[in-house]
């Protein structure tokens, strides 16, 4: 069945840089909103950072803006979260998600999808 996978994550000293990665599986990314949600230890699920495939228009939450990036390789079925300048807030369990028809920041408002990966772990910490 369709499924989105993701990889990517580690463990990184503050001020590092992770990519990671959510390959969309038996669906294409067109009319897609992916997002990636981020679990921190005790808190819910918030969404950080999403794309809308229908208008290729972004949205990030202010505690990642400037920092986290979105990129999206068409050929690979793959979207990319490229987080730099890591911070140990930043610690948790990111999920990638994904919904058609949705923009950018309601998506990642509603914290919900269709389709969820399992969660890759990243740690920030000396």
């Amino acid at each position: 069945q369709a499924q989105v996978v993701e990889s990517g994550g580690g463990l990184v000293q503050p001020g590092g840089s992770l990519r990671l990665s959510c390959a969309a599986s038996r669906f294409t990314l067109d009319h897609y909103a992916f997002g990636w949600f981020h679990q921190a230890p005790g808190k819910e699920r918030e969404g950080v950072a999403c794309l809308s495939m229908n208008d290729n228009r972004t949205y990030f939450a202010d505690s990642v803006k400037d920092r986290f990036t979105i990129s999206v390789d068409n050929a690979a079925n793959t979207v990319y979260l490229q987080m730099n300048n890591l911070k140990p807030e930043d610690t948790g369990v990111y999920y990638c998600g994904a919904e058609k028809w949705w923009a950018a920041q309601p998506f990642c408002a509603r914290s919900r999808a269709d389709y969820w990966g399992q969660g890759t772990q990243v740690t920030v910490s000396t």
